[in-house]
């Protein structure tokens, strides 16, 4: 089997190794059972060491893609089959960057931190301590706002960044995404319309049209929403609310001016409609900006963060900000369809903010997110990507190549090892687009990088496409 290994690429052998052998199984429709080449014989074909083409096929073992076989070396391994489809499949569906990754691809597009940059020390002596001093935590539930320590952490923090609220003012979440179901099933009903931002956040399209919702989509500027498609938007049809990234928008990265917020402003009060803020990545606040929240809004700004993105997606931790009249309601359908949220969870966030700890590493995390921000520009400068807008902080950009043919750029990726996001999954109508959501924090993994430039001016993919062919 000719694994076609270039030593020159940037790709890593290893994962050339995997990428190809993944290829000949996928492409070939290799059978479960088949007996794979033995390491000695694959090395020797291909002039590599015995030991890294064991680790490719330990890595692919953990993977559920090989199995070994007791003095038979490896074989296909049995495929997983779900209601999603088959393993080998990941790559190919159009949620890739979301789902399972047997194959251990790249995942550029992603929306969360990287496993390696999580620092659970702090986290377990939370959990810790925790469980030495709040036994309570860990037996019973919370209470229908949230656990009170949390509340009270949480209203010292919007004080800081100027939010004006009270406790009653404040409920806790598991997430964002689940304060926005509340607040989707609670505003509004089937039928409705409401304006979201396009390119946007995928998974609010869908609760939308979950139930019913009518969305009317308005283009994302630079500094936020398109003003004259939103005022035609709301002539005609009269949405009932907007929904809205503030600060590092997802997927554009881009930020609210202050004067697009004020007229947001007004225009909510003189069309009647509510503003619901997501902040989920305002606490990678780099430079001076402007949240909705934090001017004279009249309780029409309903304000919406987590903790899932910056300090862990498994403690499931959010919080908004509304008029205590909606509150009201919120906690009574947060109470009736869950029983309230992880007061264990609840507390252990609550002891990290309160010592000092959270504050500390987001403080860290700004710092390498910068760098990695200021290296991925650089190289998608040298390579001619377009860039839609240089943010002023936060993880994402939105790009697409130059000059290259953007139709090479899916083969080329999956030759590389690189899951992509695609801009049609950033699209209420899964629209077309030649743009990408580009999180910093693995851009500058070496896959990655081979596919900037593979993408860049004048570039021949022989070469590097080479590094994945069987």
């Amino acid at each position: 089997m000719d694994l076609g290994i270039d030593r020159q690429a940037l790709v890593p052998v290893v994962q050339q190794i995997v990428s190809a052998v993944a290829q000949w199984i996928r492409k070939d429709g290799v059978s479960p059972g088949t007996r794979l080449p033995s390491v000695r014989q694959l090395a020797l074909d291909n002039l590599l060491s015995q030991s890294n083409v064991i680790e490719a096929f330990e890595r692919m073992v953990a993977q559920g893609v090989l199995a070994p076989r007791q003095g038979s070396g490896f074989v296909v391994a049995q495929p997983v089959v779900s209601h999603e489809g088959n393993w080998y499949e990941g790559a190919e569906r159009e949620w890739g960057a979301f789902a399972d990754n047997p194959l251990g691809e790249l995942k550029l597009g992603c929306g969360w931190l990287p496993d390696a940059w999580r620092e659970s020390d702090d986290i377990s002596y939370a959990i810790r301590e925790v469980a030495r001093t709040d036994t309570a935590g860990l037996f019973n539930y919370s209470t229908p706002l949230g656990l009170p320590a949390l509340r009270e952490q949480l209203l010292k923090r919007l004080t800081q960044i100027h939010i004006a609220t009270s406790l009653d003012r404040i409920l806790t979440t598991a997430g964002a995404s689940h304060a926005q179901d509340l607040l989707i099933r609670t505003l509004l009903k089937a039928g409705d319309s409401v304006v979201v931002e396009t390119p946007g956040y995928a998974n609010l399209y869908r609760q939308l049209a979950f139930q019913g919702v009518q969305l009317l989509e308005v283009p994302r500027t630079r500094g936020g929403p398109d003003l004259p498609a939103l005022e035609a938007l709301l002539q005609e049809h009269h949405p009932k609310c907007l929904f809205i990234h503030s600060l590092y928008h997802n997927p554009t990265g881009t930020s609210l001016c202050r004067v697009v917020a004020e007229r947001l402003l007004e225009l909510a009060h003189r069309e009647n409609f509510l503003i619901i803020e997501e902040d989920v990545y305002g606490d990678l606040q780099q430079a001076s900006c402007t949240r909705l929240s934090t001017l004279p809004h009249d309780d029409r700004v309903i304000y919406v963060a987590s903790f899932s993105k910056t300090l862990s997606s498994a403690l499931r931790v959010g919080y908004l900000c509304a008029s205590s009249a909606i509150i009201a309601q919120l906690a009574s359908l947060k109470t009736l369809t869950g029983f309230g949220t992880s007061r264990f969870a609840e507390a252990v966030v609550a002891t990290l903010l309160a010592n000092g700890t959270y504050r500390k590493w987001v403080q860290r995390l700004r710092k390498r997110l910068s760098t990695e921000m200021a290296v991925t520009l650089q190289v998608l400068e040298d390579e001619e990507w377009e860039v839609f807008a240089v943010p002023s902080g936060g993880m994402f950009l939105w790009a697409r190549p130059g000059l290259a043919q953007p139709s090479r750029l899916q083969a080329c990726a999956r030759q590389l090892g690189v899951l992509l996001s695609p801009g049609a999954l950033f699209s209420p109508s899964g629209e077309h687009s030649e743009w990408l959501r580009i999180n910093v924090a693995y851009a500058t993994d070496q896959r990655a990088l081979a596919l900037f430039r593979t993408m860049g001016p004048a570039r021949s993919t022989s070469t590097i496409l080479k590094t994945t062919s069987v």
